[in-house]
């Protein structure tokens, strides 16, 4: 049994984003896991970074977010919304970032969560990281859908490839920490295909889940290198 931690960042409860998450969800616990579900707009999670984050204070005059994180690292001081973030994101085996592709990037929320969550000291420091981080041995993917079709991300489409687009996820969260990134699941064009479409890609979804644990994940550079 595996624990999953599955970061939803979508306001329409309805959505085929939403359809895909919870079918994730269900689909993962079936199998014995353990899944921890944080849907941040039904949370109404408050993506605003500041003192907000903290119960304690080591500079009233001059904020610097590394330095509080720290400190609230070494004297139990993080918000008890972002601690209860924390302690799912410490646990799990496999973290997936559930969003639609929204301006070739996260969600605010999402980014939000990132940048409060993810705190120096107790999630990542120096020399902790990459390879030596806390998600060294487990692995981490993104779901997501979007607006264009697949050739529109392709090498001669109008948009970036979505390997591009994705680098500051993959590398720059989840490798960063690391998490080791899954090719991620893409609904190409959800909300412009049939139903016949969406089911066909739920399947697949749903297949995919049976063997992500034994998937090989992204290879990207390793500190020893």
């Amino acid at each position: 049994m595996a624990n999953i931690l599955i970061v939803h960042a979508h306001h329409e409860p309805k959505s085929f984003t939403g359809a895909l998450a919870r079918a994730a969800a269900e689909t993962l616990t079936e199998q014995g896991h353990k899944v921890d579900f944080s849907d941040l707009y039904a949370m109404k999670f408050d993506p605003v970074s500041d003192r907000r984050n903290f119960t304690t204070v080591r500079d009233p005059k001059f904020f610097k977010q590394q330095q509080e994180e720290l400190y609230a690292a070494e004297h139990l001081g993080f918000a008890p919304e972002i601690e209860v973030e924390m302690q799912k994101l410490e646990r799990c085996d496999l973290l997936v970032f559930s969003f639609p592709l929204w301006w070739f990037g996260l969600p605010a929320i999402l980014k939000g969560w990132v940048d409060r969550v993810f705190a120096y000291g107790r999630i990542y420091a120096r020399g902790l990281w990459y390879d030596k981080g806390l998600g060294r041995g487990k692995r981490a993917m993104v779901l997501i859908t979007t607006g264009g079709e697949r050739s529109m991300y392709g090498s001669k489409g109008l948009h970036p490839e979505l390997d591009t687009i994705l680098t500051p996820i993959h590398h720059g969260i989840f490798w960063f920490n690391g998490f080791s990134p899954l090719q991620p699941f893409v609904a190409w064009a959800a909300a412009h295909g049939s139903d016949a479409d969406r089911k066909r890609v739920l399947d697949e979804w749903q297949n995919r889940l049976k063997g992500l644990f034994q998937e090989r994940p992204i290879q990207l550079p390793r500190l020893s290198g």
